[in-house]
């Protein structure tokens, strides 16, 4: 099975998506992120990734039109903007929606560095528990 993650900026969720997908179903998801756009790898999202023991930092952010031509059987949307402006695919890849909060955008309002990590954190095992539940969660 072959899941692409989409977010705006594949900087943060989709790349965490993508790893404990890599991570966790590797024998039987074949896991991909990109953005509508291309910002770049989050590090706190690569750091939170890492104490979680996965280690994100060699994926690169994609843009959507980056990727080979690859036939996706399923396309997860992670963020409401990404889910709005999904482009067409090819194929038959059923697109669903599996918003998660953004972790950049809650931790620009923390006091300190450890509550910024606290959002990144959550997120993270928010999304390991969806990922865990693939792919029943798809149907």
């Amino acid at each position: 099975m072959k899941i692409l993650f989409l977010c705006t900026g594949n900087s943060c969720r989709s790349q965490i998506a993508e790893g404990w997908t890599r991570h966790l179903k590797g024998d039987t998801i074949e896991a991909w992120s990109a953005g509508i756009e291309s910002h770049g790898l989050n590090s706190h999202a690569a750091r939170v990734m890492a104490e979680a023991g996965v280690d994100i930092s060699s994926q690169t952010s994609k843009n959507i039109a980056e990727l080979p031509s690859v036939e996706f059987d399923y396309v997860v949307t992670v963020c409401g903007h990404a889910h709005e402006n999904c482009p067409v695919f090819p194929g038959a890849a059923q697109i669903v929606h599996v918003g998660f909060d953004d972790p950049p955008a809650l931790a620009a309002q923390a006091k300190t560095e450890e509550e910024a990590l606290a959002h990144y954190r959550r997120v993270r095992d928010e999304i390991r528990e969806f990922v865990e539940s693939l792919p029943d969660s798809l149907e």
